[in-house]
């Protein structure tokens, strides 16, 4: 029965994977995810639906469009992979309140929209980062990462979203003060105020300290490696939400996380 229950929780996430390639894909272009139907970006030729089915499609197409043979990008199977390892993963953490899995498996969806459009457009769409924070918010009864009666857990869901909203302002400000230009983007920002909102003002210090940690590795590599430039810019949503989804699936007390420093 797990191992079934395991399974179908990967079937699930691939498919809401192969959903999240349609949204990475449309979100920042400004088209419909609902309609039209699913197109190769080559040929424009519709995907038939046995064509469509997450992972082994793309192994039985040998990564190639069946209408025009163009490559098809490895990414989509990858992004199908991880929402299937993160829906498994968060299915154990949380089975035992289902309405918490619920929120935290549409949040981890999200976060990982986010770090695929943030990767190719350097943005980080409203619909995405405000949906988090409206969700955040409405979770808070039932999220047992917040401490207290059901109106503590409100009040903190709103504290952490206005902890998010101001350090990342606070932050950028100083940035922009010291380099003369934008250091932070607006939706990093928009980002840990949903953060915030999600998981407390905690979650929003402890991301922060994580993805400017892995952000800095990666970026020290890609400057070692010459893959970027000195003055170029680096997407830092990727990381924030790397660290979002840690501190989500198992909370790290900013204290510890000190101590470890």
């Amino acid at each position: 029965m797990f191992i079934f229950s395991i399974a179908v929780a990967v079937a699930f996430g691939l498919i809401i994977g192969s959903f999240l390639n349609v949204c990475i894909y449309r979100l920042p272009r400004e088209k419909s995810i609902v309609w039209p139907g699913s197109a190769c970006p080559s040929c424009g030729h519709s995907i038939r639906w046995y064509d469509n089915v997450p992972v082994f499609s793309y192994l039985f197409l040998l990564g190639k469009c069946r209408d025009c043979s163009a490559r098809i990008s490895l990414r989509y199977p990858l992004v199908e992979l991880l929402t299937g390892a993160l829906t498994a993963l968060f299915a154990l953490r949380y089975w035992q309140t289902p309405l918490w899995l619920a929120c935290t498996l549409l949040a981890a969806y999200a976060l990982v929209a986010i770090t695929f459009i943030d990767i190719d457009f350097m943005i980080i769409p409203d619909e995405l980062s405000l949906g988090l924070t409206v969700l955040g918010l409405l979770a808070s009864p039932v999220n047992p990462l917040l401490q207290g009666g059901l109106l503590a857990k409100a009040g903190y869901s709103l504290l952490g979203a206005a902890a998010g909203f101001s350090i990342i302002w606070l932050l950028a400000a100083m940035g922009e003060l010291l380099f003369k230009k934008e250091a932070i983007g607006g939706g990093d920002l928009k980002l840990m105020m949903a953060a915030g909102a999600l998981a407390g003002w905690q979650c929003v210090l402890v991301s922060l300290m994580i993805g400017s940690l892995l952000g800095s590795i990666y970026g020290a590599w890609m400057l070692i490696t010459k893959k970027l430039g000195r003055k170029e810019p680096m997407p830092f949503g990727p990381f924030l939400c790397a660290a979002i989804l840690l501190y989500l699936y198992r909370p790290i007390p900013l204290s510890a996380f000190l101590w470890e420093l």
